[in-house]
């Protein structure tokens, strides 16, 4: 019965594996099997004026003629220049400023922070300030390389501050404000028209994408594209295939028999092999509707090859998705109809038939799992009640052999008694 049951958990263990293929299917089809999962997207573009990045599940293929005409800036200022950044003492007092929204702030300047550092690190501290300071070197007189900038956290022609003074008194030097430059929008024109943009990342001009402008580049139009990238959608074909042929091959491998094989212990010729095999056959032979009639995916590539594993014609399938991505993407995906409903693609077919393979408690993996571990308890079963019987029979023999002994030491006894009686009395018919 050990031996039985090492056998059927050695099938058991071989359906797990196929559980674990078909489920893995699943898990890949399910991740591309909607019409915005399936696809992806790629921007091209004629300019390094710009960077787009798309959300594909937003955005859609098109062409858009732009030009860059004018960044957006923030209002910023550059002080005078100072011969220490951290040494230099400027004195306590205040800076004061008006944001865009017409609120006045100040900022008090102490002695432990009357420095061009110290300055900047107040500036930063107050995170209700809307500015950002920075310490710089900028690089134009040996003798006083650095310089307090201090600019707005947004930029625009709506963020413009007012930097009156600075107001601090005892220092070493004075600082003020040596340069000054105002925010401002940026300017692009779009298909000819121009607007003007609060910021350089641009989220409403293009749908489902943002676009970032990085250079300003007047009189220069160039197109950007948004189109299907049909190499990384074949990628992914690529790796729904070999989950397909992953199952085959566990299948083709089970059903590899020789005189030499010993089926006790494998699913060679099982029935269960037979339904699966057969249902990934139907799935891929199936037809699918799509706009231009019925189709099905051997039209973009896929072929059963005579091992019985499924052949993958990648170049065939981009060609197909670049030449009509429209009715390809119809045949993997299903159509999409102005109702909310759709039809099946073969994506959808392929996940209906791991879902039914896999379903509880009727499944044809799932049912026969079951009925391999119900086997195996049954098993189970019998040794324990075996184990019983062995464990009573052996109490038995014990029994049996304890009474045998006591029977023995008895008749031993008996016998030492009567050897006695021999030895000790004299011929009975003396006595007297």
């Amino acid at each position: 019965m050990e031996a039985k049951k090492t056998k059927v958990e050695a099938k058991k263990t071989l359906l797990s594996t196929l559980i674990k293929s078909v489920d893995e299917l699943k898990g890949e089809i399910q991740k591309n099997r909607g019409i915005r999962s399936f696809r992806e997207l790629i921007v091209d573009s004629e300019s390094d004026a710009v960077k787009v990045s798309v959300d594909k599940n937003l955005a859609n293929p098109g062409e858009w003629q732009l030009e860059v005409v004018q960044l957006a800036q923030k209002s910023s200022v550059f002080s005078n220049a100072f011969e220490d950044k951290d040494k230099t003492y400027l004195g306590v007092g205040t800076i004061s400023y008006e944001l865009p929204n017409g609120e006045s702030r100040e900022i008090y300047v102490d002695a432990a922070h009357s420095s061009l550092t110290g300055v900047a690190k107040l500036i930063n501290g107050d995170s209700e300030s809307g500015m950002k300071a920075s310490v710089v070197n900028d690089g134009k007189d040996e003798d006083k390389p650095w310089r307090l900038v201090i600019a707005l956290d947004k930029a625009g022609d709506k963020f413009k501050a007012e930097w009156p003074y600075f107001y601090l008194v005892d220092g070493e030097e004075d600082l003020y404000l040596a340069e000054k430059r105002d925010g401002r929008d940026a300017k692009i024109k779009m298909d000819g028209f121009e607007i003007e943009l609060p910021e350089n990342k641009i989220k409403n001009i293009i749908p489902g994408a943002v676009v970032d402008l990085k250079k300003a580049k007047p009189g220069e139009e160039f197109t950007v594209a948004i189109k299907e990238d049909t190499s990384k959608i074949t990628d992914k074909m690529t790796g729904i295939v070999e989950k397909l042929n992953a199952v085959l091959k566990f299948i083709k491998d089970q059903n590899s028999l020789t005189e030499k094989s010993d089926t006790s212990t494998t699913l060679g010729g099982d029935s269960v092999l037979r339904q699966i095999e057969s249902r990934i056959r139907d799935t891929v032979f199936n037809n699918v509707q799509t706009s231009k009639g019925s189709k099905r995916i051997g039209d973009l590539g896929l072929v059963f090859n005579k091992a019985g594993l499924i052949d993958f014609d990648s170049k065939k399938f981009e060609n197909s998705l670049s030449q009509d991505y429209k009715t390809a993407s119809e045949i993997v995906v299903g159509i999409y109809k102005p109702d909310g409903t759709k039809t099946d693609g073969f994506l959808d077919n392929v996940n209906k038939m791991t879902e039914l393979t896999l379903q509880r408690p009727y499944g044809p993996l799932t049912n026969r799992k079951d009925g391999l571990q119900s086997n195996i308890d049954q098993i189970d079963r019998q040794i324990e009640t075996k184990k019983r019987m062995v464990a009573q029979k052996e109490q038995s023999l014990k029994d049996k052999f304890a009474r045998l002994e006591e029977t023995m030491a008895r008749i031993k006894g008996q016998g030492v008694g009567l050897a006695g009686l021999g030895a000790s009395g004299g011929d009975p018919t003396q006595l007297g």
